[in-house]
Protein backbone atom coordinates (compact mmCIF):
# COMPACT_ATOMS: atom_id res chain seq x y z
CA UNK A 1 0.00 0.00 0.00
CA UNK A 2 3.09 2.41 0.61
CA UNK A 3 4.05 1.65 -3.19
CA UNK A 4 1.17 2.79 -4.21
CA UNK A 5 0.56 5.94 -2.27
CA UNK A 6 4.68 6.90 -3.42
CA UNK A 7 2.98 6.36 -6.66
CA UNK A 8 -0.05 8.14 -6.50
CA UNK A 9 1.87 10.57 -4.82
CA UNK A 10 3.95 10.86 -7.94
CA UNK A 11 1.35 11.07 -10.35
CA UNK A 12 -0.71 13.70 -8.54
CA UNK A 13 1.94 15.65 -6.82
CA UNK A 14 -0.57 15.82 -3.76
CA UNK A 15 -0.86 12.88 -0.46
CA UNK A 16 -1.60 9.63 -1.83
CA UNK A 17 -4.10 9.19 0.07
CA UNK A 18 -7.63 10.59 0.38
CA UNK A 19 -10.59 10.55 3.12
CA UNK A 20 -13.92 12.08 2.61
CA UNK A 21 -16.78 11.75 5.29
CA UNK A 22 -18.90 9.50 5.59
CA UNK A 23 -22.23 7.99 7.30
CA UNK A 24 -22.02 4.76 9.08
CA UNK A 25 -23.44 2.57 11.24
CA UNK A 26 -26.70 4.64 13.83
CA UNK A 27 -25.26 7.79 11.40
CA UNK A 28 -22.31 7.98 13.30
CA UNK A 29 -19.81 10.42 10.52
CA UNK A 30 -16.82 9.26 9.93
CA UNK A 31 -13.70 9.37 7.29
CA UNK A 32 -13.64 6.71 4.55
CA UNK A 33 -10.00 6.75 3.43
CA UNK A 34 -9.25 5.80 0.07
CA UNK A 35 -6.05 6.37 -2.22
CA UNK A 36 -5.90 10.08 -4.15
CA UNK A 37 -7.03 9.43 -7.92
CA UNK A 38 -8.29 12.66 -9.00
CA UNK A 39 -5.94 15.43 -9.53
CA UNK A 40 -6.52 18.59 -7.66
CA UNK A 41 -7.92 18.44 -3.71
CA UNK A 42 -11.48 19.68 -4.08
CA UNK A 43 -14.95 17.85 -4.57
CA UNK A 44 -16.20 17.11 -8.45
CA UNK A 45 -19.95 16.24 -9.50
CA UNK A 46 -20.10 13.50 -12.12
CA UNK A 47 -19.81 15.31 -14.48
CA UNK A 48 -16.13 16.43 -14.07
CA UNK A 49 -14.29 13.52 -12.80
CA UNK A 50 -12.72 12.07 -16.20
CA UNK A 51 -11.29 15.16 -16.49
CA UNK A 52 -9.31 15.58 -13.53
CA UNK A 53 -8.85 11.92 -13.30
CA UNK A 54 -5.09 10.87 -13.21
CA UNK A 55 -3.96 7.98 -15.53
CA UNK A 56 -2.91 5.90 -12.16
CA UNK A 57 -6.32 7.15 -11.20
CA UNK A 58 -8.28 5.57 -13.46
CA UNK A 59 -5.99 2.52 -12.78
CA UNK A 60 -6.77 2.31 -9.06
CA UNK A 61 -10.62 2.70 -9.86
CA UNK A 62 -10.91 0.14 -12.56
CA UNK A 63 -9.46 -2.83 -10.44
CA UNK A 64 -10.87 -1.36 -7.14
CA UNK A 65 -7.09 -1.02 -5.65
CA UNK A 66 -8.20 2.58 -4.84
CA UNK A 67 -9.96 1.23 -1.87
CA UNK A 68 -7.70 -0.95 -0.46
CA UNK A 69 -7.18 1.92 2.31
CA UNK A 70 -10.53 0.57 4.03
CA UNK A 71 -8.89 -1.88 5.65
CA UNK A 72 -7.83 0.53 8.01
CA UNK A 73 -11.42 1.75 8.26
CA UNK A 74 -12.21 -2.20 9.07
CA UNK A 75 -9.22 -2.14 11.61
CA UNK A 76 -10.33 0.72 13.70
CA UNK A 77 -13.98 -0.44 13.23
CA UNK A 78 -15.79 2.05 11.71
CA UNK A 79 -16.19 -0.76 8.65
CA UNK A 80 -16.80 -4.41 7.91
CA UNK A 81 -15.86 -5.98 5.08
CA UNK A 82 -19.48 -6.76 3.91
CA UNK A 83 -22.41 -4.12 4.01
CA UNK A 84 -23.87 -1.68 2.36
CA UNK A 85 -21.80 1.00 1.34
CA UNK A 86 -21.40 4.07 3.62
CA UNK A 87 -23.37 6.85 1.63
CA UNK A 88 -22.04 10.90 2.11
CA UNK A 89 -24.38 13.44 3.44
CA UNK A 90 -27.43 14.41 0.66
CA UNK A 91 -27.60 10.79 0.80
CA UNK A 92 -27.77 8.46 3.50
CA UNK A 93 -29.44 11.43 5.40
CA UNK A 94 -32.45 11.18 3.19
CA UNK A 95 -33.56 7.64 4.01
CA UNK A 96 -36.57 6.91 5.34
CA UNK A 97 -39.16 4.52 6.26
CA UNK A 98 -38.24 1.41 6.33
CA UNK A 99 -35.19 2.18 4.46
CA UNK A 100 -33.58 3.56 7.65
CA UNK A 101 -32.92 -0.10 8.98
CA UNK A 102 -29.51 0.33 6.33
CA UNK A 103 -27.99 2.34 8.91
CA UNK A 104 -28.41 -0.09 11.59
CA UNK A 105 -25.63 -2.25 10.60
CA UNK A 106 -21.48 -1.36 9.87
CA UNK A 107 -20.96 -0.20 6.19
CA UNK A 108 -18.86 -3.18 4.01
CA UNK A 109 -16.52 -2.52 2.14
CA UNK A 110 -18.54 -4.77 -0.37
CA UNK A 111 -21.93 -6.26 -0.76
CA UNK A 112 -24.48 -6.46 -3.44
CA UNK A 113 -25.05 -3.00 -4.32
CA UNK A 114 -21.59 -2.71 -4.27
CA UNK A 115 -21.10 -6.05 -7.07
CA UNK A 116 -24.20 -4.89 -9.31
CA UNK A 117 -22.37 -1.55 -10.36
CA UNK A 118 -18.83 -2.57 -9.69
CA UNK A 119 -18.92 -0.84 -13.22
CA UNK A 120 -20.88 2.45 -12.28
CA UNK A 121 -18.15 5.43 -13.09
CA UNK A 122 -18.64 3.45 -16.84
CA UNK A 123 -22.41 3.61 -16.63
CA UNK A 124 -22.50 7.06 -15.42
CA UNK A 125 -19.82 8.83 -18.19
CA UNK A 126 -22.94 7.50 -21.01
CA UNK A 127 -25.62 9.17 -19.50
CA UNK A 128 -26.16 12.41 -20.74
CA UNK A 129 -26.73 13.77 -16.82
CA UNK A 130 -24.96 11.24 -14.62
CA UNK A 131 -25.79 12.96 -11.55
CA UNK A 132 -29.64 12.65 -11.80
CA UNK A 133 -29.21 9.43 -13.00
CA UNK A 134 -27.38 8.49 -10.04
CA UNK A 135 -29.80 9.94 -8.08
CA UNK A 136 -32.99 8.52 -9.55
CA UNK A 137 -32.03 5.25 -10.76
CA UNK A 138 -28.94 3.91 -9.18
CA UNK A 139 -29.05 5.24 -5.80
CA UNK A 140 -32.86 4.05 -4.63
CA UNK A 141 -31.62 0.42 -6.70
CA UNK A 142 -29.03 0.28 -3.99
CA UNK A 143 -31.21 1.33 -1.79
CA UNK A 144 -33.13 -1.30 -2.21
CA UNK A 145 -30.85 -3.93 -2.44
CA UNK A 146 -28.97 -2.84 0.60
CA UNK A 147 -32.43 -3.14 2.43
CA UNK A 148 -32.86 -6.69 1.44
CA UNK A 149 -29.55 -7.65 2.48
CA UNK A 150 -29.77 -6.25 5.99
CA UNK A 151 -33.27 -7.74 6.51
CA UNK A 152 -32.14 -11.11 5.52
CA UNK A 153 -28.51 -11.29 6.41
CA UNK A 154 -26.71 -14.31 6.64
CA UNK A 155 -23.07 -15.58 7.16
CA UNK A 156 -23.00 -17.77 4.03
CA UNK A 157 -24.16 -15.31 1.85
CA UNK A 158 -21.46 -12.71 3.46
CA UNK A 159 -18.83 -15.30 2.30
CA UNK A 160 -20.44 -15.29 -1.16
CA UNK A 161 -19.93 -11.68 -1.50
CA UNK A 162 -16.03 -11.68 -0.27
CA UNK A 163 -15.66 -14.30 -3.10
CA UNK A 164 -17.68 -12.79 -5.99
CA UNK A 165 -15.27 -9.71 -4.72
CA UNK A 166 -11.94 -11.27 -4.95
CA UNK A 167 -12.52 -13.51 -8.36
Amino acid sequence: MLLIALMVLIDTRESGFYRQERIGRNKKKFYLFKFRTLKGNRLYDLNEIKKYESTLGRFLRKTKLNELPQLYNILIGDMSFVGPRPDVEGFADQLEGDDKIILDVRPGLTGPATLKYRNEMDVLSKEENPDKYNREVIWPDKVKINREYVTNWSFKRDIYYLYKTLF
